[in-house]
């Protein structure tokens, strides 16, 4: 019983970690464009990150729980190793200032420690192929939305002047991020509440048919909130900036696209990467101008960590079984 709470504590770390990670998710753009102060941003992103839970129905917390690896043949070592894993390759990401996906790192560590504990049966494929291919899917549907919307709001808004424009789109893009944190809260909080439930499943203290209960999804929400309002800085420069140049519509836009693609993912309880997600989208804006608008060189940087984030946290995650089992923590 005492290795599920620290089980608990170090999905809560995570879940804050994710916050922090993933704060210039939501912010980078409102910030960039200087519509909000980054105070005032992280403060928008956090409330609607915790009042999430309100509006989605925990879908991908039950994807999380019993889509990815078989709760009936793994045990807490998996899930411990697994969180190891997740939190060691997001430090590592923001310290190197690269947007990099929670959601994959998490998965990554729960199949390389399942691997290990209780070989390819352990693994539920078709969910972490269905999670992979997002890896793919979510930064694309975000970019051709993004190249949508802005491309329409341009023709709506040709006639109109550009302090006009700026006025009007500094005001919604406080809508559009305030959407774009709402979809962060709702996507990735879940996934640790389906951590948390899988854990007290395996401790016999919950069945698969239980809901999960709400000092769960609470916890989840408090820590994602408080871990956005510390921010992640480093993140901020390379998706508000780094990438394409953004002016307060162009980041309604991009932010709307995002927020689009979430609601959508976390309405099929399909977990997706809120950092893939926007990037697409901020490609999609930039691309929309011209392709040398986007800095391409960046985003092959982005790319790779991206594609490092499964393989990676794979081996964190099994290495880390390793460890905790030789230690008989268990």
């Amino acid at each position: 019983m005492t290795f599920l709470y620290i089980i608990v504590a170090l999905v809560i770390i995570f879940d804050f970690i994710n916050g922090f990670h993933d704060s210039a998710n939501s912010i980078a753009t409102v910030v960039s464009t200087k519509v909000l102060s980054p105070f005032s941003a992280v403060l928008l992103a956090a409330t609607f990150n915790f009042i999430a839970f309100v509006v989605f129905p925990l879908r991908v917390a039950t994807t999380m729980g019993k889509g990815v690896i078989e709760p009936d043949v793994i045990n807490l070592n998996v899930i411990g190793a697994a969180l190891i894993a997740a939190i060691t390759w997001n430090l590592l990401t923001w310290w190197w200032g690269l947007p990099s996906s929670s959601s994959h790192t998490l998965v990554g560590g729960l199949t390389g420690a399942a691997l290990v504990s209780s070989g390819p049966g352990s693994i539920i494929t078709g969910g972490v192929v269905k999670i992979a291919v997002f890896i793919i899917i979510a930064p694309l549907l975000g970019m051709l939305i993004g190249f949508i919307i802005s491309t329409i709001v341009q023709y709506i808004a040709r006639k109109s002047t550009p302090f006009g424009i700026d006025k009007h789109f500094r005001r919604l893009q406080l809508l559009s991020a305030a959407a774009f944190s709402l979809g962060h809260g709702g996507n990735d909080a879940q996934k640790s509440m389906g951590i948390i439930w899988v854990a007290m499943i395996i401790s016999g203290l919950m069945t698969k048919n239980d809901p999960i209960p709400i000092w769960v999804v609470l916890s989840c929400q408090a820590a994602i909130a408080l871990g956005t309002l510390f921010g992640g800085w480093r993140i901020v420069k390379t998706m508000g900036q780094r990438i394409t140049k953004l002016k307060p519509f162009e980041g309604f836009c991009a932010e709307t696209a995002g927020a689009l693609t979430l609601f959508g993912a976390t309405h099929f309880g399909i977990p997706v990467s809120t950092t893939h997600t926007i990037t697409g989208a901020i490609m999609g804006v930039g691309a929309r101008k011209r392709l040398s608008a986007v800095k391409w060189g960046v985003t092959r940087k982005i790319f790779w960590a991206w594609i490092l984030t499964l393989p990676i946290s794979a081996l964190i995650g099994a290495f880390m079984y390793i460890v905790f089992n030789n230690l008989n923590i268990n």
